[in-house]
């Protein structure tokens, strides 16, 4: 795709989308013109759609972002396509959402920047990325979906569960990675959630899942789940995770759950001979956020290239702890914990420039530590997260 290509597609959605309320409305738009024009689409999606428009501008906003860097759209789309067989998506499916999104964006362009070259940019560019997902879907050999069956629950806090799986055939995934899961009280509304142990050939898996307020899945993941309830899993997306090879030191920062994808990176590099120096600090806004202290460690005792820092905004626990009397212990280890907000405290380290580095948590965090980190002399290139949708 030519530079002039990608330009027009870019400016379209971009003067699309800096109307008011330009994003929810191209969205609105654009599911209403699918399910009218193409009913049989409307099977695949949730009942309630908010967050799916949501993260529908968000996703393009994404992509369009990455059309000319292709060694990180193509991947990012191959990913997506092997996911998107758990919907018993087809190929003229992807024709039917082309269609669709073209016909929103030319109702909200107008005429006079709709042209016939925009037309024609906004179609190649469509087909490429319709015709990386189909290809990668139809080449992938293993399962569409899994399903996990609950063998366990454990409550930490009161929004707060750890839920462990056994799965009806081992899944292989990058530790890092991130999983779509879906719940039997909450068909077809996929939550993204991230393993907090590496793959293993007995198919087991266990997840971190904080409720989030206002939220359609986690309160039932945390609420409701029993053990015996089957779930269904995806295809693993995502692309943090340590090569073996790497000679490069790791600076990773994680936020509440946002731990369980960078333990399980250090679980699986725990059972590697050599290793990089790392230096993971685990955030929360109370002491009693940092759940997973006595994992952290271990693995910090057993591994002297491993240095753990906790970090918390508030030195008190909320009221509704019920452990809060509690004296906080002294973990063998991990340094003292540090009170301040997780991206300025990390920040106020150094520049970090020796360093790779991950970011895991919140939307909002993961863009705050990494703007504190590139004010502090850290490279943009040298820092990764997950998409932010």
């Amino acid at each position: 795709m030519d530079s002039r290509t990608v330009a027009l597609i870019r400016t379209t959605f971009k003067a699309v989308a800096a109307e008011e309320g330009g994003p929810a409305r191209l969205a609105s738009s654009f599911y209403a013109i699918l399910f009218t024009d193409y009913p049989q689409a409307r099977d695949f999606f949730p009942a309630a759609m908010d967050a799916q428009r949501d993260r529908l501008v968000k996703a393009i906003s994404y992509a369009l972002d990455r059309l000319e860097e292709p060694n990180k759209l193509l991947p990012f789309l191959a990913q997506l396509g092997r996911d998107h067989r758990k919907y018993g998506v087809q190929p003229e499916h992807y024709v039917a959402v082309a269609t669709s999104l073209k016909t929103a964006m030319r109702i909200f362009a107008g005429s006079e920047m709709w042209t016939d070259e925009v037309e024609r940019a906004w179609s190649e560019g469509l087909t490429i990325i319709g015709e990386a997902m189909i290809g990668a879907a139809e080449k992938e050999v293993t399962p569409a979906t899994w399903t996990g069956t609950v063998v366990e629950r454990r409550d930490l806090l009161r929004n707060l569960t750890v839920v462990r799986l056994q799965l009806d055939q081992p899944m292989q995934f990058a530790a890092g990675q991130y999983i779509s899961v879906q719940i039997p009280s909450r068909p077809r509304m996929w939550r993204y959630l991230s393993p907090a142990v590496p793959a293993n050939t007995n198919g087991e898996i266990e997840f971190h899942i904080r409720s989030v307020l206002g939220g359609w899945v986690s309160p039932a993941m945390v609420g409701q789940t029993i053990v015996g309830d089957q779930w269904l899993l995806g295809s693993p997306l995502g692309g943090l995770g340590i090569p073996r090879n790497t000679k490069r030191k790791m600076l990773m920062v994680g936020c509440g759950t946002g731990n369980a994808p960078l333990r399980a990176q250090l679980m699986a590099m725990a059972q590697r001979r050599v290793n990089p120096r790392v230096h993971l600090f685990v955030g929360g806004h109370h002491p009693c956020d940092l759940y997973d202290l006595e994992t952290l460690s271990a693995l910090a005792v057993a591994n002297k290239w491993l240095t753990v820092t906790p970090v918390t905004e508030s030195d008190e626990n909320p009221w509704w702890y019920l452990e809060s009397g509690e004296t906080e212990r002294n973990w063998d280890g991990l340094e003292a914990r540090v009170t301040g907000q997780i991206g300025k405290v990390v920040a106020s380290y150094g520049s970090w420039t020796d360093r790779d580095v991950q970011i895991v948590g919140s939307p909002s965090m993961v863009q705050t530590t990494k703007f504190r980190l590139m004010a502090a002399g850290t490279q943009a290139k040298n820092i990764r997260h997950d998409p932010l949708f």
